[in-house]
């Protein structure tokens, strides 16, 4: 069973804070996943997570992800990369402290991109990975664009682009809310499913992001996903909170957590 696993980057940083980790989030998600492998011996994961208050500052800033030219964009293309990566670093220090065998797989270094939308992405060293036990580990991240010059991907699309070459049973996103909101304004009841045309009622109800994020949201997201099951709508897809201990675990294992999104 082929697992992708999303922590966003909200999750994993004060995303109201610029450069701000939260290390021990990470190294408990972290030991929940070591758990789950030592528990189901048949599961392997992808892992991808967002970039919160690193990349997204500078990414703002420049407009990285409207495309590249001047000289001012280019300084301000390496400055996303420097800043999702220093993230990176911490994320996979945490991975390697609690165990597990991740390796990292970084867009910027496997992906063309043609206006943004289209994209190429070298898969195969990706797959050996997967094929010897090992957690590829993936990111939103600048990459080069044959169109207009450099621009950002997110997480999202990077896995809606792995499902066209890696059988995903199961997609996990998980971030700080414990799935998707009834009524935003008074958070007190999530949706157990989602559905596309309950997608449509809600309408503005499902929005952005109140911090800085140049890849769309929690709208955008939720669309990237349903993409995602509409070519491939045998995968369950889960949105959990990492916040509450045991979430993630309780996911991977199977149980039902947070809002499942179907087709019908």
């Amino acid at each position: 069973m082929v697992t992708f696993i999303k922590l966003g980057g909200s999750l994993i940083t004060e995303k109201s804070k610029a450069f701000t980790a939260r290390r021990e989030m990470i190294s408990r998600l972290a030991a929940e996943i070591k758990q789950a492998l030592q528990e189901v011996p048949d599961l392997r994961i992808v892992l991808g997570h967002g970039s919160g208050s690193f990349g997204h500052t500078a990414a703002k800033q420049y407009n990285t992800h409207l495309g590249v030219h001047t000289a001012h964009e280019w300084h301000g293309f390496i400055k996303v990369r420097r800043q999702a990566d220093a993230l990176h670093r911490l994320v996979m220090d945490e991975l390697w402290d609690a165990g597990l065998e991740a390796i990292s797989f970084p867009p910027s270094a496997s992906v063309v991109a043609s206006d943004h939308h289209s994209f190429k992405m070298e898969i195969n060293p990706l797959q050996q990975a997967l094929e010897h036990h090992l957690i590829p580990v993936v990111f939103g991240d600048v990459v080069f664009d044959q169109r207009i010059g450099g621009t950002i991907l997110s997480t999202e699309e990077i896995l809606s682009y792995l499902c066209n070459v890696i059988s995903f049973e199961q997609i996990i996103i998980a971030g700080i809310e414990q799935g998707v909101w009834k009524d935003a304004r008074n958070p007190r009841e999530v949706y157990t499913v989602i559905t596309p045309s309950l997608l449509a009622e809600l309408g503005d109800d499902l929005g952005g992001s109140k911090a800085p994020d140049v890849t769309g949201g929690m709208r955008s997201k939720v669309e990237i996903l349903f993409s995602i099951l509409a070519s491939y709508p045998g995968i369950e897809i889960q949105i959990i909170s990492g916040l509450i201990e045991g979430n993630l675990l309780r996911a991977l294992r199977g149980e039902q957590v947070g809002t499942h999104l179907k087709q019908a």
